[in-house]
């Protein structure tokens, strides 16, 4: 696909009103990428999380319908592990040393499960919102919707560390889901087509992922087909899963060769 020059339009909607802001990056610096494959995705799952661990590809969910679930990559479908109270809003998920970490959207408060038994085993608490979790093997990486990236300790799960997020010397704002892949951060851009790569030393931006014919296809199979959100690593093949909420299908992306 073309990687010229292109002029990328975010589009924000504003909370109530409904009325529409428009946030341009001209020319960004894009990320060249193949398909690789594609996999079935559940498109009555409103995903906010994505993970491969020991072969295994684990998803959660969001809104009244929050769970964790080991996902079926033949069929889309997921086992659930956990189900949520009603009163909580499932968001990102991570592993790390066996154990499953998930935020909730705004209850400031996230959970720890054992594996392979989803046993949770411990609550803990932030203060700002929860999106996206990911690690870097030495902390949690986490995400509030703002440009800040909070790094949690392993062991207290206390913020140690805030990193803000910039693109051309200005804020990055809404960073949702996140993974973790060779020192760079990839963060889904909220409401728009975009996955961002993150030098995590510097908290820059270095290229964008434009997944807009990823979208326009899941929505042509499926006009339920929501915003982009969900990415993990894949160690093994050195490749990207990406997908949406109520997206058809999972995309194994290989991705262009990060600068230096």
């Amino acid at each position: 696909m073309s990687r010229g020059h292109i002029h990328i339009v975010f589009i924000l909607a504003a909370a109530c009103s409904g009325s529409k802001s428009e946030k341009a990056i001209d020319q960004p610096d894009l990320i060249t990428y193949s398909i690789q494959r594609t996999w079935p995705h559940d498109t009555k799952a409103f995903i906010q999380g994505l993970v491969i661990h020991k072969g295994q590809l684990l998803e959660s969910t969001g809104e009244s319908d929050s769970w964790i679930g080991v996902v079926d990559v033949k069929t889309g479908i997921a086992d659930r592990k956990v189900e949520l109270d009603d009163k909580y809003f499932g968001e990102g998920i991570t592993v790390l040393n066996n154990k499953v970490y998930q935020l909730t959207w705004k209850s400031n408060e996230g959970f720890v499960y054992s594996l392979p038994g989803f046993e949770k085993i411990r609550t803990f608490t932030y203060a700002t919102e929860g999106w996206g979790i990911t690690h870097n093997n030495e902390n949690l990486i986490m995400s509030d919707g703002t440009e800040k990236l909070y790094f949690l300790d392993t062991a207290t799960l206390e913020v140690t560390k805030t990193l803000t997020v910039t693109y051309r010397g200005e804020p990055l704002k809404e960073l949702n889901e996140l993974e973790y892949a060779d020192g760079f951060i990839y963060a889904n851009v909220w409401r728009t087509d975009m996955i961002a790569r993150i030098d995590l030393k510097t908290g820059v931006a270095v290229g964008f992922l434009d997944l807009s014919q990823l979208t326009s296809q899941a929505r042509m199979i499926n006009a339920q087909a929501d915003v982009l959100n969900g990415i993990a690593w894949h160690p093994e093949t050195k490749s990207l899963l990406v997908t949406g909420k109520y997206w058809p299908l999972i995309y194994i992306l290989k991705l262009a060769p990060s600068p230096g």
